[in-house]
């Protein structure tokens, strides 16, 4: 995956996470309405200021829009919990209580 492409795809993941459209996250980072669709759709690269103001307003440190990707991250940590912690715990509480009130 690209800087550019790994970039995207965590703005696009952190913003959903705050509940901001495109145009509330432009707002906030006083930019133009359309700049963060522009960014997201790979059509306009951020400036260095920008990057840092989106970081700011995302409230994560501006590595982690380029480090991994976060949704992916995300999803492997659920399925993780899933597959493994889950089954661990429903055997806890069978043991436990006698019955497994997860499923």
């Amino acid at each position: 995956m690209s800087h550019q492409s790994t970039f995207i795809a965590n703005l696009k993941h952190y913003r959903s996470l705050k509940g901001f459209s495109q145009a509330k996250l432009a707002e906030l980072c006083n930019c133009q309405p359309g700049t963060i669709g522009c960014i997201e759709s790979g059509r306009q690269y951020p400036s260095f200021d920008l990057m840092f103001k989106i970081a700011d307003v995302l409230q994560v440190h501006p590595a982690d829009l380029f480090l991994r990707n976060a949704s992916n991250v995300m999803e492997e940590t659920y399925l993780i919990l899933k597959e493994e912690l889950l089954p661990q715990l429903e055997q806890f509480v069978d043991k436990r209580f006698g019955s497994t009130s997860l499923k």
